[in-house]
C-alpha cells in the first residue's frame, strides 16, 4: 500500500476518534446538565437567582424590540405577498388565514428562535469561552463549584421561560402587521381582519407554537453552553465558539422544527 493510502486512512480513523470522542464529551455535558436541573428542581435554593433574572433580562426584556419589530415586518411581508395573488381572485380575506398559521405554527417561533440564537446563544458560547481561556472555569472546579450547575443551569432555565414569552409578543406583532397591510391595502376592517383570525385559529395552535419555542429555547442554550466549554482558551478560540454556536443552532433548529412539525401533523395539528 503507498504512503498516500496510509495517509488517507489515518486521518480517516483520527477525525472518526475525534467525532467519537467529542460526541462522548457532549453526552456527557447533557448528562450533567440534566443532573444539575434535576437536583435544582429538588432544591430551588441553589439555583443562582441573582444570576437567573440577569440572563431572564438578558435574553428577554432586551430582546423584546427587536422581536416584535422584526416580527411585525414579517407579518406585514406575507400579508402583502398573499395579497398581491389574492386580490386578482376575490379572496383577500384569506390573507388573515395564511398570515395567521403561518406565524403562529412555524414562523413566529422560527423566526423569534432564529433571533434569539444571534443574540444569546452566541452571547453564551463568548461568555463561556472567555471565563475557559482566563482560567476562571478552573478555578470553579478546584473550589468544588460544579461549573455546569454555576453557568448553565441559569442560562438554560432563562432561556426556556424567555423564549415561549417573546413568541407570544412575535406572534402578536406577527398578526399586527398583517392587520396592518389588510386594512390599508385590501381595503378589509380592522374587525372582519382579526374576526377571521380568531374563528381560523384555535388556541392548540397557539399553545403547540408556544411549545414548540419552549424546545428551541432548551436547545439554543445547550448548544452555546457547549460549545463554550469545548473551545480553544484563546481569543481566537473564544470567537470561534461564537461562531459555532450561531451555525450549530440554526441547523439543529430548522432539524428539530421539521421534527416537531412532523410530529404536529401525525397529530392532527
Amino acid at each position: 500500500m503507498s504512503e498516500n493510502r496510509k495517509n488517507v486512512f489515518i486521518g480517516i480513523g483520527q477525525a472518526l476518534s475525534a467525532a467519537a470522542g467529542d460526541w462522548r464529551k457532549t453526552m456527557e455535558f447533557h448528562g450533567e446538565v440534566v443532573c444539575s436541573l434535576l437536583m435544582l428542581l429538588k432544591s430551588p435554593r441553589k439555583l443562582r437567582w441573582s444570576s437567573f433574572f440577569y440572563y431572564l433580562d438578558i435574553c428577554g426584556v432586551l430582546a423584546v424590540p427587536i422581536v416584535v419589530l422584526i416580527c411585525f415586518l414579517l407579518g406585514a411581508t406575507m400579508a402583502f405577498q398573499a395579497a398581491i395573488q389574492l386580490r386578482d381572485l376575490g379572496a383577500s380575506i384569506y390573507v388573515a388565514d395564511l398570515v395567521g398559521f403561518a406565524t403562529l405554527k412555524e414562523f413566529g417561533p422560527l423566526m423569534v428562535a432564529l433571533i434569539a440564537t444571534g443574540r444569546a446563544g452566541s452571547s453564551f458560547a463568548a461568555e463561556i469561552g472567555a471565563m475557559k481561556a482566563e482560567e476562571e472555569i478552573s478555578a470553579l472546579t478546584t473550589m468544588g463549584i460544579n461549573p455546569v450547575r454555576f453557568l448553565v443551569a441559569p442560562k438554560i432555565l432563562a432561556m426556556s421561560l424567555a423564549l415561549p414569552i417573546l413568541t407570544l409578543l412575535g406572534d402578536i406583532a406577527s398578526i399586527a402587521g398583517g392587520l396592518l397591510v389588510g386594512v390599508s391595502y385590501l381595503d378589509l376592517t380592522a374587525e372582519t381582519y382579526l374576526s377571521r383570525t380568531c374563528n381560523v385559529l384555535s388556541p392548540s395552535v397557539l399553545l403547540l407554537g408556544i411549545l414548540k419555542s419552549w424546545f428551541f429555547g432548551i436547545m439554543i442554550a445547550l448548544i452555546g453552553c457547549r460549545e463554550g466549554f469545548r473551545s480553544q482558551p484563546d481569543s481566537q478560540g473564544v470567537g470561534r465558539a461564537a461562531t459555532s454556536a450561531v451555525v450549530r443552532s440554526i441547523l439543529w433548529l430548522i432539524i428539530l422544527d421539521l421534527m416537531l412539525t412532523m410530529l404536529y401533523s401525525a397529530w392532527g395539528y
